[in-house]
């Protein structure tokens, strides 16, 4: 009988060791197995799901080892006593779910806030099943570092070695860490910044979270760029700040005359547009806020992500009076599941910054701060970075010739050249949002612009493509497809 119970679906990307053995630890705490009756025998076992007596064998030493079974001479093997009561013996293991004895609480009047009905990027969630997947925001799964990943996990984990990320650091980042950043990836953007200037967060999302809690409320005004990244004005909007939105153009921000306390760039790639903005636009962003005691939040999102040639250092980098606090990502260009980022600012915001993130996560997780800064120190992160880049060369290319053969009639913006997106407007009388749904039916995966506005009636001709995500040789045809949805409006 209990042979039934013990089937694997196995996955090939995975070991047959382990999927056996979280097989049967699923089995043994749901309770099917019943008390005082022996497993099948590692022989039977191995035969009923395919596999070697090795494995099941090395599987039921383990579970032995671990309290799981208990191993009784020429009798076989028996789940552990502490794994089974009279309900589990008799397989009453189901919670029935308590009476309800009176009226629920009335949930939606007690939220204060509901962040679920802001407006949002929506992105599917099988994306990956899509044959054309001009997403922005996710990257090529087969160019991670595995073999080097692994190794500084290897580091980390092996030798004889204080095991300090094992412990709780309370509010404190790993010093290797801060002290890789402050050496090699804040010199590439021209930042000169002290230990006591970092803070490790999970993102730099995450790090717009803690500067909107310690710096915004209903009294502050906020400058952003229209259109914007809707994420970051979705956290701001969490203090009730004052949203005030400034016009982008081919050099970036354009200045209004309405003074803000607050002004968010993303000077490196302007989200969503692409554009990098001028050494002119810089100079006089920083200028206004010097004379109007504003501060600028560069979110520099893309920085090592980002494959010009020659890129513009960062505006923090000619900061003079300490009005730039910076924020960006060590994991966007590698894996943007590792949500890994960091602020550079006053010790006097760090400190705050860290007294808040204490409240809510304490720290990062200490062992992937670890590994990511003997990642950094081993010289993997650039190995890393170097044939990102090229591979970003090649497949922005594909996608411009693409776009130049395919849909000259959708223009790009000026000044938005190797952005790692494409911002394109279609003619006026194309719906991107219509475009959208019927390309997503044909496998086309494109993002409509309108949500990235902040206008009352937002423009519905602009969209965006990413090319990371989508297989090199799909890259024409997906553009090809896309012009076929696209005539349907002609």
């Amino acid at each position: 009988m209990i042979r039934h119970l013990l089937n694997v679906n196995f996955d090939a990307r995975r070991g047959l060791q382990e999927q056996v053995r979280e097989s049967l630890v699923n089995a043994i705490l749901s309770g099917i197995f019943p008390a005082d009756t022996h497993l099948p025998s590692c022989r039977q076992l191995a035969s009923q799901l395919g596999v070697s007596r090795n494995t099941t064998a090395l599987v039921f030493e383990s579970l032995v080892n671990e309290g799981y079974l208990v191993s009784r001479p020429r009798s076989g093997y028996y789940l552990h006593p502490d794994y089974y009561s009279a309900g589990l013996a008799s397989g009453q293991n189901v919670v029935a779910a308590p009476e309800c004895e009176g009226d629920a609480p009335r949930w939606g009047d007690r939220l204060k806030i509901t962040p679920s009905q802001q407006e949002s990027i929506l992105k599917p969630a099988g994306w990956m099943h899509y044959r054309y997947p001009f997403i922005y925001g996710q990257p090529n799964t087969q160019q991670f570092p595995l073999a080097t990943w692994r190794a500084a996990a290897n580091w980390l984990h092996g030798g004889v070695r204080d095991p300090a990320w094992v412990i709780d650091h309370i509010d404190q980042d790993v010093p290797m860490l801060v002290e890789q950043i402050r050496t090699r990836v804040l010199p590439k953007r021209g930042i000169v910044a002290a230990p006591d200037e970092i803070l490790i967060t999970l993102g730099s999302q995450n790090a717009l979270y803690l500067l909107t809690r310690l710096l915004m409320s209903e009294e502050t005004r906020v400058a952003v760029e229209n259109p914007s990244f809707r994420e970051a004005i979705n956290t701001f909007l969490l203090s009730n700040t004052q949203i005030v939105p400034h016009p982008v153009d081919s050099e970036g921000l354009v200045l209004n005359e309405t003074p803000c306390d607050y002004y968010y760039v993303t000077p490196g790639h302007q989200v969503p547009t692409g554009v990098t903005m001028s050494k002119a636009r810089r100079t006089q962003l920083l200028e206004y806020a010097t004379r109007h005691d504003a501060v600028v939040i560069e979110d520099d999102y893309d920085s090592e992500s980002n494959f010009m040639q020659n890129p513009l250092p960062a505006l923090k980098a000619s900061d003079r009076s300490g009005r730039v606090i910076y924020v960006s990502s060590l994991s966007k260009a590698l894996s943007p599941g590792l949500r890994l980022g960091f602020m550079v600012a006053a010790p006097e915001i760090i400190d705050e910054a860290r007294a808040l993130r204490r409240l809510v996560y304490r720290h990062p997780p200490t062992n992937i701060q670890y590994q990511m800064a003997h990642f950094l120190a081993q010289g993997h992160y650039e190995t890393h970075l170097r044939r990102y880049h090229e591979d970003s060369a090649r497949r922005w290319d594909s996608l411009h010739n693409a776009l130049h053969t395919f849909l000259p009639e959708c223009q790009m913006m000026d000044g938005s050249e190797h952005a790692n997106a494409f911002w394109l407007r279609t003619p006026e009388h194309i719906s991107t949002q219509q475009l959208t749904w019927r390309a997503a039916h044909a496998g086309v995966l494109i993002e409509p612009g309108a949500r990235h506005f902040l206008n009352a009636a937002p423009p519905d001709n602009f969209f965006r493509m990413g090319f990371h995500a989508i297989n090199p040789q799909a890259i024409a045809p997906g553009v090809e497809v896309l012009r076929g949805q696209l005539e349907q409006f002609c």
